[in-house]
């Protein structure tokens, strides 16, 4: 015969009207059992009836102080009538009693969420995730994935896999490890093995959609979203990757307004009302991105990212007293990350008041925590550049004549970060034939492909070569918008592929944006940026990153005269109409007067130069970095004789 008290306690979750009757009539018969009555005020609770449910569970917290449960539903019905404060105690009571209380650690979790307490939400999270694994192995290894411990975890899931390679839960476990280390590949491998074996699992569909979004392959990581946000349209996880993916296919108006409801939903969180003010600086709203930006700062005064988002509009955003209270948090105990963001806002506010020597300090205090961990190997430039001098000859084109893709839609910008490349894209997206789209992964991502094929480009077919333009031209194609002829692809970093870009896209133009060696790397260094550019966070890697830029430009001017136009930033300033019109022409379009009117273009604009390009051109800021010079000795010795020879 099935216990009532049992059965009240079955359709809880279900049915809580149901359980509220049964428990009342189990209260009527039975006054001096406590067990209905709890299953009674938690009935009450579901039923947002917490007002009554809230006598209840008082008594029975007093008559048992030990009953993690009793403190469980005390703490969430102190919740729901706004008395937060109180709640966490009693919820923290219950884990403190009962560590392995899977639904008090949660509800810690999601209110550590809606507060912003990032701290005491990866705690909550590692310990659901030990607690969702009964192998103790893979339970240890779950917990220092939940923590960040990445480079713990992965020998331990590495082992794990070894012995059980069809387990799910390690697949997915060490796919994580994979992409913390940038193993996007391996991650999604990983990723769909586990979903083949677990279809339904939606952890492991949501794991693989932010790998791909990591990888920054926005739809198809979309494609997996789809399914996960049909079922569960208020998730705030779901919501905030399908706005990342968003940004990075140039939906901005969408991905803001993702963000918005996210800001309006969780108000607390300091790290939402951040990205919300990414997003409102990407679109243009620049006294919104402030006020979300304050809103953050104000909610959590440590919140580096906060500072540097109003440091880097570059509009003076800042005041004196922020810059009290920025120093006032960094003398205190913070994560590096926050120390970081910091350290360069602090950097940016002494650069505005004319001093250098403390603006220098910061910026490489926040370069030391931002740069590669020491002992990292550094690249062998010279190995690379040689390399592109012996693969990429007139003899290698000539042989693989006609092969690529026979589109000339594609405008590739390229250079070194911070040497006028945005302003060069604003002006071009300004010509009515021509859209601005970002900085897009694709050529990095079929390069990478191709480096890790045996004989690597060498050893390509026609068919390959003219299947990777293709591939290019279609992943491109969510990013063309306003359907013009012309498209940008702004992403610095093709400087290093631009023989594979003459390889596949034979039609394509190249367009080098170089700026004085010394103003260039210093506002590189600088500069924070959100991922990669690992180089600029050191002067002596920044030099021998310019050369080597210079080397491959140079190796292709002189192989291939016509394959990139280079477009001098001091002389854009200088002479901005005969060097539009030269530009214009490299690009094969005519010249339109807009393009003088660059900053008239309200388009999103997502790089660190968002704000200045809205702005009419200026030349106050081509020798800033000499304020500097006596900290850029190294910068300096390191260029050698390209400090003269840089425009040639």
């Amino acid at each position: 015969m099935t216990d009532p008290v049992a059965q009240a306690a079955n359709v809880l979750a279900t049915e809580p009207v149901l359980a509220e009757r049964l428990a009342r009539e189990l209260v009527r018969r039975g006054p001096d059992d406590p067990r209905p009555r709890l299953i009674l005020a938690s009935a009450l609770r579901r039923l947002d009836r917490s007002a009554e449910a809230l006598p209840l569970l008082t008594e029975l917290a007093r008559a048992f102080p030990k009953a993690a449960r009793t403190r469980y539903e005390l703490g969430l019905s102190l919740c729901a009538l706004g008395r937060g404060a109180e709640g966490d105690v009693e919820l923290d009571a219950a884990v403190r009693l009962d560590p392995r209380h899977a639904e008090a650690w949660a509800a810690i979790a999601d209110r550590a969420f809606a507060a912003g307490d990032a701290l005491r939400e990866v705690r909550a999270k590692a310990a659901l995730a030990r607690l969702s694994l009964s192998d103790p192995a893979l339970a240890q290894a779950a917990e220092l994935v939940a923590l960040g411990r990445h480079a713990e975890a992965e020998p331990l899931l590495r082992r794990f896999m070894l012995a059980r390679p069809n387990e799910a839960d390690g697949a997915r476990l060490l796919a994580q490890c994979y992409v913390a280390a940038r193993a996007y590949t391996n991650a999604e491998t990983l990723l769909r093995h586990a979903l083949s074996l677990r279809p339904d699992d939606t952890r492991v569909r949501f794991d693989l959609a932010a790998a791909l979004f990591a990888a920054q392959q926005a739809e198809t990581a979309l494609a997996e979203l789809a399914p996960l946000l049909a079922a569960d349209p208020e998730n705030p996880a779901y919501r905030n990757l399908k706005a990342g993916c968003l940004a990075l296919i140039g939906d901005d108006a969408g991905a803001e307004a993702l963000h918005a409801g996210l800001a309006m939903q969780f108000p607390a969180n300091p790290r939402i009302a951040i990205n919300h003010g990414h997003a409102l600086r990407t679109a243009g709203q620049r006294d919104a991105a402030i006020a979300a930006y304050r809103r953050a700062v104000g909610l959590r005064p440590q919140a580096g990212e906060g500072w540097w988002g109003l440091a880097n509009l570059k509009v003076g955003a800042l005041t004196l007293d922020d810059a009290a209270a920025m120093r006032t948090a960094l003398a205190g105990p913070l994560a590096d990350e926050d120390r970081m963001h910091l350290a360069y806002a602090l950097g940016r506010c002494a650069e505005d008041a004319g001093e250098a020597d403390a603006a220098f300090a910061h910026y490489a205090a926040g370069a030391a925590l931002a740069g590669p961990r020491p002992g990292t190997k550094a690249e062998d430039y010279a190995a690379q550049a040689a390399e592109v001098a012996v693969t990429f000859t007139p003899a290698f084109f000539a042989e693989r004549a006609g092969w690529g893709a026979l589109s000339d839609a594609p405008i590739f910008v390229v250079g070194l970060p911070r040497s006028g490349s945005t302003l060069v894209e604003q002006i071009l997206a300004s010509h009515p034939e021509i859209e601005g789209t970002m900085e897009l992964p694709y050529i990095g991502a079929i390069a990478a492909r191709i480096a890790a094929m045996p004989g690597g480009i060498a050893a390509a077919t026609a068919e390959q070569v003219r299947g990777w333009g293709d591939e290019y031209l279609a992943r491109t194609a969510v990013h063309r918008r306003l359907g013009t002829p012309r498209f940008i692809d702004k992403m610095p970093n093709n400087l290093r592929h631009i023989g594979l870009i003459r390889l596949i896209l034979p039609q394509a133009r190249i367009v080098d944006v170089r700026r004085h060696p010394m103003a260039a790397c210093f506002s590189a260094f600088k500069q924070l940026f959100a991922e990669g550019q690992a180089f600029s966070y050191d002067l002596e890697a920044l030099a021998r990153y310019y050369r080597h830029y210079l080397a491959i430009v140079r190796h292709f001017h002189g192989q291939q005269p016509a394959a990139v136009h280079t477009l001098v930033y001091e002389d854009l300033v200088e002479n901005i109409e005969s060097e539009v019109r030269r530009l214009l022409g490299a690009v094969g379009v005519r010249f339109d007067p807009a393009c003088l009117r660059f900053f008239e273009n309200d388009r999103a604009v997502r790089t660190v130069s968002s704000e200045q390009v809205r702005q009419p051109i200026y030349r106050s800021g081509l020798d800033h970095w000499r304020m500097f010079a006596p900290h850029l000795g190294p910068l300096s010795a390191g260029l050698d004789d390209d400090l003269k020879g840089w425009r040639v």
